[in-house]
C-alpha cells in the first residue's frame, strides 16, 4: 500500500475520508497540516506546490514514490486497500454510488445547513454557495430547503440500512467512509434527537462507524447534536470584519503582522489553571430519569449478575432469580433479530450483538441480557433475553438505548406461565431446544 504525505489544514472533513481509509488500509500517511510546514492560502499557491498540483486544493497526496493526486475521493481510493473496494462489479459500483449520492447531494446541502452555524456563511433563504468553497458552484441553495433535502437523503438510507450492518457488502467500505464523513458535521452541529429520530437506521450504522478504533483515531470521540446550532450572527461579522480588515493590508504588512503575533504568543507565559466556577460554566440540561417513579425494588439486579457470574448457573444462579425475582418491579422480553438473511457470517452476528452492548453501556446499570447466537455461516439467527427495570421496554426510554433495538422483534414474557419460565431458564443456561435452532454462542450483558 502507497505510503506518504498528506496536505491539508486542521479539521478538514475532507481529510477525514482520506486518513479513515488509509487506518482500514494500515497505510502510512504523514499529515503536514499546521504552520510552518502548511499555512493555508500560502503553502498551495506557492510555485512549488502548483507544479505538483496545478489547482492549489487540499487535500493533495504526495506517495513516497513521487505520485501526486488531487481531490478527494481519489486519494482515498490510491491509499486503500481492495477490501474498501467492493468484492464484486456490482459491490463497486454501488460503492460509487453512494459516493457519489454523499459529494453530489449530501454535501452542498450539508454545508448549506451546517456553514451559517459556523458563522462561515450569511444565513439568507436564497443563499447561494460561493465557487470558492469548491462545492457545485452551479447550485442554489437556501437553508430551508437544505433540510429538505437532507431529510429525503436520510429516509433512503434508513431504508437501504434496514437490512444491512453497513450500505455495501458484509464490511466497511468507501461508500460508508465517504457517507459518513460528509455527514460528520450535520449530526455534529445540527441533526438534534428530534431531527434524526425518524433514521433509526441511519442513527445505528452511523454510531457503529464513528465508534470504530479506525474513525475514533482520526475524529476522536464523537458527540451528537443535543441542540440543533443556528446561525452565528457574532462569529460572521468577526470574519466579516478581519476580512475588510486584511484586504486593506499589502502582504508584506499581513506577514509582519502575523510573526508579531506568533513572537507575542510565544513569549507570553500560560495562564494557571483556574478553579472551576460553576457560575460561569454553561450548565446541561440533564435528561429527566425514566425510572424516578419506580418504587423501590426488593430484586438487586447486580446481586444476581455476580451470582451468574460467579456460580453455577443452574445449580445456583437459576434459583437464585428465581427466589428473588420482582415481577413488579421489573419485566423480561424476547427479542428476536427481524433480519437474519443479512447474517452471512457467524462473524457479522457476533459484531452485531457486541456493537449493541458497547452502544448501551450506560444502561448496564438497568439491564441484564443473555444473547444466543444460532445456525452457522450462512444459516444464522440472533434472540435473546432481556431482564428490565420497569413494566415498559427499556429502549424505548431514551433514543440513545434505541439505536439497535428497531432491529429486534420484542414480547413481554409471562413469568407466571411456564413454557414462558423454561425458555427464560434456557437463555440463562444456554441449554435447550430453542425451537429447532442449534446453538452456536452466546453473549451477555452486564
Amino acid at each position: 500500500m502507497a505510503s506518504g504525505v498528506l496536505y491539508t489544514y486542521p479539521d478538514n472533513f475532507r481529510a477525514y475520508k482520506i486518513l479513515v481509509a488509509a487506518q482500514y488500509s494500515n497505510t502510512d500517511i504523514k499529515v503536514i497540516s499546521e504552520p510552518t510546514e502548511f499555512v493555508l492560502g500560502e503553502t498551495n499557491k506557492s510555485a512549488g506546490f502548483l507544479e505538483k498540483f496545478p489547482l492549489g486544493k487540499v487535500p493533495a497526496f504526495e506517495g513516497s514514490d513521487g505520485t501526486c493526486i488531487y481531490e478527494t475521493n481519489a486519494i482515498a481510493y490510491y491509499v486503500s486497500n481492495a477490501q474498501l473496494h467492493g468484492k464484486t462489479k456490482t459491490d463497486a459500483a454501488k460503492i460509487m454510488q453512494y459516493i457519489s449520492l454523499a459529494d453530489n447531494e449530501v454535501l452542498p446541502h450539508a454545508c448549506s445547513w451546517v456553514f451559517p452555524t459556523y458563522g462561515i456563511m450569511q444565513y439568507n433563504k436564497q443563499a447561494s454557495l460561493s465557487s470558492s468553497l469548491h462545492i457545485s458552484n452551479h447550485l442554489t441553495q437556501n437553508t430551508e430547503k437544505a433540510k429538505e433535502v437532507i431529510s429525503s437523503i436520510l429516509k433512503v438510507l434508513n431504508n437501504d440500512l434496514s437490512t444491512r450492518t453497513f450500505l455495501v457488502g458484509e464490511r466497511v467500505t468507501l461508500a460508508d467512509i465517504s457517507l459518513a464523513c460528509n455527514l460528520y458535521h450535520l449530526f455534529k452541529q445540527v441533526l438534534d434527537p428530534a431531527f434524526r429520530a425518524p433514521y433509526p437506521n441511519v442513527n445505528r450504522w452511523f454510531t457503529t462507524l464513528v465508534n470504530q478504533p479506525q474513525f475514533r483515531n482520526v475524529i476522536g470521540e464523537f458527540k451528537f447534536c443535543e441542540k440543533m446550532a443556528q446561525f452565528d450572527a457574532k462569529r460572521f461579522a468577526e470574519l466579516q470584519g478581519k476580512d475588510k480588515k486584511d484586504q486593506g493590508k499589502d502582504k508584506k504588512d499581513q506577514k509582519k503582522e502575523k510573526k508579531q503575533k506568533e513572537e507575542t504568543k510565544a513569549a507570553k507565559p500560560k495562564p494557571k489553571p483556574q478553579a472551576d466556577d460553576d457560575d460561569e460554566k454553561p450548565k446541561e440540561s440533564k435528561k429527566p430519569d425514566p425510572f424516578a417513579n419506580l418504587a423501590k425494588s426488593a430484586f438487586v439486579l447486580d446481586a444476581f449478575k455476580r451470582v451468574y457470574s460467579n456460580e453455577d448457573t443452574e445449580k445456583v444462579a437459576i434459583p437464585y432469580f428465581w427466589e428473588n425475582f420482582d415481577k413488579e418491579g421489573f419485566s423480561i422480553w424476547k427479542g428476536e433479530y427481524k433480519y437474519p438473511e443479512d447474517l452471512k457470517k457467524i462473524f457479522m452476528s457476533c459484531n452485531l450483538v457486541s456493537g449493541m452492548f458497547q452502544r448501551i453501556e450506560k444502561l448496564k446499570k438497568h439491564a441484564f441480557g443473555s444473547v444466543c447466537i444460532f445456525g452457522k455461516d450462512g444459516d444464522s439467527t440472533i434472540s435473546g433475553i432481556w431482564i428490565m427495570r420497569g413494566q415498559e421496554l427499556i429502549f424505548n426510554l431514551d433514543e440513545d438505548w434505541n439505536i439497535d433495538a428497531p432491529s429486534y422483534e420484542f414480547v413481554k414474557l409471562d413469568v407466571d406461565k411456564s413454557d414462558d419460565k423454561k425458555l427464560i431458564n434456557e437463555y440463562l443456561l444456554w441449554e435447550g431446544d430453542f425451537g429447532g435452532r442449534k446453538f452456536n454462542q452466546g453473549k451477555i450483558f452486564k
